[in-house]
């Protein structure tokens, strides 16, 4: 028992090691050398654990492939709150993409088992705003499913280039007016969404008037 407890934190060690340098120095820019300096044991060791480095990174994003729980709140809540969450993600200073898009990108390999598992990944979240919306009951939720999803990924390949986490801020402002566009006979959402719209033409409003009182 003791040995197998042993075996499982060595690899739970290797795992976490090549998690931080794959995500950031870059899959191809990390050798096995330099994974067994950072762990501290020997390639033959790693090879018992690891057969080879293609193993090593499909099990780094494996150990990412969290699942997504859906919780009480009202939907339309969580989807907001998803885009907020996103923009403290993209203003963490060790932010560098998604690492399963980074992993399709540098591997360059499409029968790679990181294609499969980015394609899990993907589908995962598109999964789980798909069951959100249909708890609106909104028409056509596998394209709204989508083009929410659109915006999440260009959001994270905007804050990639500008280094600014507020574009999360922007997705998710496009976010509630997709939904209430969408939001034919839901209430709910329309109640929400319309308040957010509101609060949006009252701030534009205010500034249209303080600039004409300028001009005067």
């Amino acid at each position: 028992m003791e040995r197998f407890i042993g075996r499982q934190a060595t690899q739970e060690r290797i795992l976490e090691t090549v998690d931080s340098l794959f995500y950031r120095e870059g899959i191809r820019a990390v050798g096995v050398d330099k994974i067994t300096e950072e762990t501290g044991i020997s390639k033959r060791t790693l090879y018992n654990y690891f057969p080879s480095k293609d193993h090593l990174v499909t099990a780094y994003l494996a150990r990412r492939l969290i699942p997504i729980s859906i919780s009480e709140k009202p939907a339309e809540e969580q989807i907001v709150e998803s885009f907020v969450q996103l923009e403290r993600s993209l203003a963490d200073e060790e932010f560098q993409g998604c690492p399963f898009v980074n992993a399709v990108v540098e591997l360059k390999d499409p029968y790679h088992a990181a294609n499969e598992i980015a394609l899990a990944f993907k589908n995962q979240r598109r999964n789980w705003l798909l069951e959100l919306l249909e708890r609106l009951q909104i028409a056509h939720p596998e394209s709204l499913a989508m083009q929410l999803m659109l915006l999440i990924d260009g959001a994270i390949a905007a804050a990639v280039i500008r280094r600014d986490p507020k574009v999360a801020r922007a997705a998710g402002d496009a976010a509630r007016v997709l939904l209430a566009a969408a939001a034919v006979g839901s209430p709910d959402v329309s109640a929400t969404t319309e308040q957010s719209l509101k609060r949006t033409t009252d701030r534009g409003a205010t500034r249209r008037n303080a600039t004409l009182r300028m001009l005067e």
